[in-house]
């Protein structure tokens, strides 16, 4: 087996300069570079990761706590990950934390017992433990899909002022809400997709085409994601010149069967929905499945509109209409998020959100045409929006 020692006498360098080319300790010139890594394929050297960290107090390692991953938005997420880590040399530990918020603390605590150099999180809707662990622990962590940093009620434009006016993890009886999240996570960087804007276009198309109660299949309560796709639902009525009407919003907690119980409630209402948006694609498969046993069909009897794309959904007669997420690109950015806060511990937090892309077909009521894909972000950011301190 080759060793450090046999790379350097082929490359004509030191020991020295081969540590640096494998453990980025120290600038070396592209060519002497390339002479290390030309000798170490040719000898068909293996470097001792064990070793290496404990030289460099690293293990190159990321892990990756998200739920459902047999979801096909998150396996794309994991794809992203995954890809993004391995083009800068980093290998990836996963677990599942279900959606359980002590279970969550669970697997977190073992993916940093594990030594990983930094953690990517889809937190679940009660993150309190979590934050408590990766703060204690000053764990390099970002959040993805989900966001911690925002209390449910509070507008876009007043986030920066309610997180500096929130007291610290020091404070005597500092209050553990969603404020006090919001304080806690300006440590943590976010990456995320937009959601209100892209809902309230959804809801705002289905009313132009002459819907007057459009019911909601919303997801787990308590997830940001939830929060902001319920308001985007509340604007788009509003715009539309349409009263909010609570009994047609109910909670598929972010699942297939959930949805179709809640599917089967909305449609025994006295006066039902004539139009329907689902909240992700799991709730889009209860949904459908909810109208099949009714033998209703879509769009004839019922419109239906989805939060989330995914590979089949074209192959559906009819075709769904869906708001598509960046969810690859999405991974591949909290891995540069990652990368960047181990690089520079001390930066401030910050908070990106990538553009969604409404995929028009023709569940919603619209004639057969070709695909009408159209970019939504809010105003005035119609490329990915980063903010600095997350607020």
């Amino acid at each position: 087996m080759a060793t450090m020692v046999d790379v350097a006498q082929r490359a004509g360098v030191s020991t020295a300069t081969v540590s640096h080319v494998l453990n980025d300790t120290r600038p070396v010139r592209p060519a002497t570079r390339q002479a290390v890594l030309e000798a170490m394929d040719a000898l068909g050297y293996t470097p001792n990761t064990l070793a290496r960290s404990l030289v460099t107090s690293r293990t190159r390692s990321i892990g990756l706590a998200v739920s459902a991953i047999s979801n096909p938005y998150f396996t794309e997420i994991l794809q992203g990950v995954e890809a993004g880590a391995l083009e800068h040399g980093y290998g990836l530990l996963i677990a599942d934390p279900h959606d359980d918020p002590e279970h969550e603390r669970k697997v977190v605590q073992l993916l940093h017992e594990r030594r990983v150099d930094g953690m990517i999180v889809a937190p679940s809707a009660d993150p309190d433990e979590l934050l408590d662990y990766l703060g204690k622990h000053d764990v390099p962590t970002v959040f993805l899909d989900r966001l911690v940093d925002t209390p449910a009620d509070a507008p876009a434009d007043t986030r920066a002022d309610t997180a500096a006016e929130t007291p610290s993890d020091d404070s005597p009886g500092a209050p553990q809400d969603a404020s006090f999240r919001s304080f806690r996570s300006l440590r943590f960087d976010q990456v995320c997709t937009e959601n209100a804007e892209p809902m309230a276009q959804l809801v705002t198309h289905l009313a132009e085409l002459g819907h007057k109660r459009i019911g909601l299949v919303a997801g787990l309560p308590g997830l940001s994601t939830t929060t902001e796709r319920i308001s985007g639902y509340r604007h788009g009525l509003a715009n539309a010149g349409l009263p909010y009407d609570e009994r047609l919003v109910a909670h598929g907690d972010s699942q297939s069967a959930a949805a179709e119980r809640t599917t089967h409630a909305l449609l025994s209402l006295a006066a039902p929905p004539s139009a329907l948006v689902t909240g992700n694609n799991a709730m889009t498969i209860g949904a459908l499945r909810a109208l099949r046993e009714r033998g209703l069909s879509v769009p004839d009897d019922l419109a239906l509109c989805c939060f989330d794309d995914f590979a089949w959904a074209d192959l559906f007669t009819p075709r769904l209409t869906a708001i598509s997420q960046p969810s690859k690109e999405i991974g591949a950015r909290a891995v540069q998020l990652l990368l960047e806060r181990l690089a520079s511990p001390g930066r401030p937090g910050r908070t990106v959100r990538l553009p969604s892309t409404l995929v028009h077909r023709t569940s919603c009521g619209c004639p057969e045409d070709p695909e009408k894909p159209g970019a939504f972000a809010s105003p005035g950011h119609p490329q990915s929006t980063e903010k600095g301190p997350v607020s």
